[in-house]
């Protein structure tokens, strides 16, 4: 499964795995930097997910009474 064919809860569980490796700063830099890159996608891909979710909800005005 590439990127782009993550639902949004699965963007979101990658995106916690990445963060959580970077708090642990174990990772070189080389690492961190790669996690930071997949990181700024994942959140992109979780937004995208959330916005087209957004967009799907009509949100009516409820009647006058």
């Amino acid at each position: 499964m590439t990127n782009e064919q993550l639902t949004y809860e699965q963007a979101l569980e990658k995106l916690e795995a990445t963060l959580r490796l970077l708090e642990d700063g174990d990772l070189s830099l080389e690492d961190a930097v790669k996690a930071v890159d997949d990181a700024s996608v994942y959140l992109r891909i979780a937004s995208e997910r959330l916005e087209a979710a957004r967009k799907k909800i009509e949100v009516r005005p409820e009647p006058e009474a």
